[in-house]
């Protein structure tokens, strides 16, 4: 599960976030109005991810789409956010 946090609050708490993404292995989604914008992720995920054939990036932004994350609140409130993606290779125009 993703934690969701606005950018105005992830500029004031980038070193905690990047500790909680490092050594808590978590995936942080910075969002502006609501909506996602970025999210943090290891560079370890972010190697498996570059190593993922082709053929998985469809399913890799299928299962991005479908996370689910808590708001910062702490409320337990959770939503779901959709995100629109294509995929082009290196060598695309």
């Amino acid at each position: 599960m993703a934690y969701e946090i606005p950018v105005t609050q992830a500029r004031a708490e980038l070193a905690d976030l990047i500790n909680r993404v490092v050594y808590g292995g978590e995936r942080v989604v910075v969002t502006r109005h609501g909506k996602p914008l970025v999210a943090l992720v290891s560079a370890a995920d972010l190697e498996r991810l570059q190593e993922l054939p082709d053929a998985a990036d469809e399913q890799v932004v299928s299962s991005v789409s479908s996370v689910r994350s808590t708001s910062s609140s702490g409320a337990g409130r959770q939503q779901r956010f959709g995100i629109a993606a294509e995929h082009r290779g290196p060598n695309a125009t």
